[in-house]
């Protein structure tokens, strides 16, 4: 190794998800000649996550089209997959992994692409009875599909994105739909009062019920399987089967027996960089400095973003990663397309279009945060723009839905 310039030196990315495939399909981009091997804990290539609580569940597409890529592209840009496989132990100072299947593969660059698991209900919660669901990956969909026939009963614990999105394929496909949210409100943490009021009565009109500010106490079962939900108020609601959305862990215990600092995230820096610089990482599992803070973002514009960042710093571009945040959700037949961060904002300011059609733009002080864009491209991609470009137009014109949008990226 110590012969082949270090840019060039053999990578191993631990991850097959989309940060992990964004890494290795960008260092072949930037002219990268040495071994590249993704080391995947499912059996599946690199595929994509967000059409499993939608499109896939629903039926609509098939598991060969979530792919990233066809299986020969990975031969065609000389990329080694090693699926169903783990690495077990990171050795820094040998560079060196050691995988499930008891091989070992060294490095000149490590990269983390760990990405997160779904948060599980505790055993004395009913979390291991039979019929309890999180929505994560393609195994996670094969074995909840049968349960999903017309009449039967689904409790959904979580109003976030994902328990909303399962909320609406289950309605979709003539399920009886009760949701139950801990919080005051859906998407209490992630979306403004308006936002989250336009896509409570948007699920209440397709006859989901929606639960809010009443937690869980626990699920009951017979024989090992649920067949109730408990409340904390005390009311019990029959349930066929249910499906837990209450967040996401990033997967960080790889990176701790390894030594490097991971709390909520494996620590990185502008760079991708851990504090071995040896080793970067990327995508849900990675937090990062941005506009003086911490943070890690769970979607998938991130985990392409930052694997590309990576990626350059491993061919030695000295550059920095500004993550500029964007998110998608689609719930029946409305799109929500979020751009920014809004959770500090003291202003929302509704520029509304229609009935079903509306944008939120969240401000601080004077200071364009965020914008949620609700069937409306156009207010998202104007305000994903001025947010990059650090504009923050009059909160009076953007409110007034006949000022024209687009004249503010003149």
């Amino acid at each position: 190794m110590s012969n082949v310039p270090v840019e060039n030196g053999p990578v191993v990315i631990v991850g097959a998800g989309q940060a992990g495939f964004s890494v290795a399909a960008k260092l072949r981009d930037l002219g990268h000649i040495g071994r590249i091997t993704l080391v995947g804990a499912e059996a599946h290539p690199p595929y994509q996550r967000p059409p499993l609580s939608k499109a896939y569940l629903l039926g609509e597409l098939t598991e060969e089209r979530l792919h990233l890529r066809p299986p020969a592209f990975y031969g065609q840009k000389a990329i080694e997959l090693r699926l169903a496989t783990e690495v077990e132990t990171i050795d820094r100072a040998r560079h060196e992994v050691r995988l499930s299947d008891g091989s070992d593969l060294s490095y000149s660059h490590l990269v983390l692409a760990t990405g997160s698991r779904p948060r599980q209900l505790p055993a004395e919660q009913g979390g291991e009875l039979g019929g309890v669901y999180c929505l994560r990956s393609i195994a996670d969909i094969r074995k909840m599909a049968a349960e999903f026939t017309a009449g039967r009963r689904v409790v959904i614990v979580g109003g976030g994105y994902i328990g909303l999105e399962a909320a609406a394929v289950s309605a979709k496909l003539g399920l009886e739909v009760t949701l139950i949210e801990s919080a005051p409100r859906i998407l209490q943490r992630v979306a403004s009062t308006h936002t989250a009021s336009f896509f409570r009565s948007l699920h209440q009109s397709k006859g989901v019920d929606i639960l809010e500010g009443v937690g869980l106490d626990r699920l009951a079962g017979r024989d090992r399987k649920v067949t109730h939900a408990i409340l904390a108020d005390g009311r019990s609601l029959a349930a066929d089967f249910v499906i837990v959305g209450i967040g996401i862990l990033p997967n960080v215990e790889l990176a701790l027996r390894a030594g490097l600092e991971a709390g909520n995230g494996i620590e990185v820096d502008a760079q991708c960089r851990t504090a071995d610089p040896a080793i970067l990482a990327a995508g849900d599992c990675a937090s990062f400095p941005w506009k003086g803070r911490r943070i890690r973002l769970e979607s998938v514009g991130n985990a392409v973003e930052q694997g590309e960042a990576a990626a350059r710093t491993i061919m030695g571009q000295t550059h920095e990663y500004h993550a500029e945040p964007w998110f998608w959700s689609d719930q029946f037949d409305c799109k929500l397309q979020i751009a920014g961060l809004g959770a500090d904002h003291d202003a929302a300011i509704i520029r509304q279009m229609s009935d079903t059609s509306l944008s939120v733009w969240y401000y601080r002080n004077d200071e364009l945060l965020a914008v949620d864009a609700i069937n409306h491209p156009g207010s998202y991609m104007v305000g994903k723009r001025l947010i990059a470009q650090g504009k923050s137009p009059d909160r009076r014109a953007v409110s007034d839905p006949s000022f024209e949008l687009k004249s503010l990226l003149a």
